[in-house]
């Protein structure tokens, strides 16, 4: 998820690792952790894939370079690829990574939109139907537990009633590009 958000953000506009950092705190603190120890070996790797190339090297403070980074062409196309793979994951990270994916929704087709909104209600509703199949009586042992399970199904019903709307909406954006274009 760090790649494709460091690339997401980077073809918004060229930046240089700690206002990458930042960016990524700042708007998607709510979907990953972020650390420079990571930051700084990603755009390495990405710079020796192609997928980033340094716009230029300026001084910083105390004398230290600071290099900006710029989103290549290969990246654009690794984003983009990105956005649109569905990995086998745990529920918690297949949450995460479409709150990421949601972010930078501006930047997709409202019809590869409506794909990913509508892959999304499909893993919720198998998630709904697990849940529900479950026999809590002989599971939880307290009330905390029990507020707990209630919490994560109200979550998912709230998750599940957002994505119906997003849907919608998305739909009709869709239909109204396909008519303006005819």
């Amino acid at each position: 998820m760090l790649e494709l958000s460091a690339l997401g953000l980077l073809q918004q506009e060229p930046l240089h690792g700690y206002r990458l950092k930042q960016r990524l705190e700042l708007f998607l603190s709510s979907c990953m952790s972020v650390n420079y120890g990571a930051i700084y070996p990603l755009l390495k790797r990405l710079e020796e894939r192609g997928q980033v190339q340094v716009l230029l090297e300026e001084s910083g403070d105390g004398g230290a370079s600071r290099k900006i980074y710029a989103v290549t062409a290969a990246g654009c196309d690794r984003w983009r690829e990105q956005m649109l793979e569905h990995p086998q994951e745990s529920w918690v990270k297949s949450r995460a990574r479409f709150l990421v994916k949601y972010f930078f929704f501006g930047s997709l087709e409202p019809g590869e939109r409506v794909q990913l909104i509508e892959i999304r209600l499909r893993v919720c509703y198998q998630r709904k139907t697990y849940l529900d199949s479950q026999e809590m009586g002989k599971l939880v042992t307290d009330s905390f537990q029990v507020a707990t399970w209630e919490r994560a199904k109200v979550m998912l019903e709230s998750e599940m009633d957002w994505l119906h709307e997003c849907l919608e909406k998305e739909k009709s954006t869709a239909s109204t590009s396909i008519s303006g274009k005819m």
